[in-house]
């Protein structure tokens, strides 16, 4: 079964609480553009990444707003932040690297550094129709020159999801996979 491809490059979400310590009191963030997620938005806001070994400028906060603070990067990020995060699910901060944010009215520093898994989003009429309901992970296979099979492909399963696969920039890279590719999602 086909599927599309979203490469999600690291960006960062954040609390009400964060926002107004990053860019000041009363401020709220603006939309840049929407994602295909619905209700999901690239701000126009972006924050530095800090970490023990350097820095990473320009990084986009995505909005809505969140309950908890989080930072998406991949594993070559984390080389030059010098940070070692766990690969985890969005929300799941279990042992999350510890990294500075900074904006231009202030920092934080917490646990809120992962490497996010690979993820397909899908309704529960969509993992209904493509025979992927009540499973963990499935498989996508990808085509071209660079082609493969990436394994532990999460399922994410919301009524607000559009369709499509999630991958960081480390593994698009490797598979020379850009946005908006299609590959095939195997179920064992």
């Amino acid at each position: 079964m086909k599927v599309n491809i979203g490469v999600s490059a690291r960006h960062v979400h954040v609390t009400n609480e964060d926002v107004i310590i990053l860019f000041g009191k009363d401020y709220k963030l603006t939309k840049k553009t929407n994602l295909t997620q619905p209700g999901q938005f690239a701000c126009n806001e972006q924050v530095t990444l800090k970490g023990p070994k350097g820095t990473i400028e320009n990084v986009r906060i995505l909005g809505p707003e969140r309950a908890q603070t989080q930072v998406e990067i991949s594993k070559t990020d984390t080389f030059k932040l010098g940070i070692n995060p766990p690969v985890r699910n969005s929300g799941d901060l279990k042992d999350a690297s510890e990294i500075t944010i900074i904006g231009p009215a202030g920092q934080i520093t917490k646990n809120a550094a992962i490497i996010a898994t690979r993820h397909v989003h899908a309704t529960k009429e969509d993992a209904k129709k493509h025979g992927f309901e009540g499973k963990k992970c499935v498989k996508l296979i990808v085509k071209g020159e660079k082609g493969g099979i990436l394994n532990n492909v999460h399922v994410r399963i919301s009524d607000k999801s559009f369709y499509e696969v999630h991958l960081d920039t480390d593994d698009a890279n490797a598979f020379l996979i850009k946005n908006g590719d299609e590959a095939e999602l195997i179920i064992e």
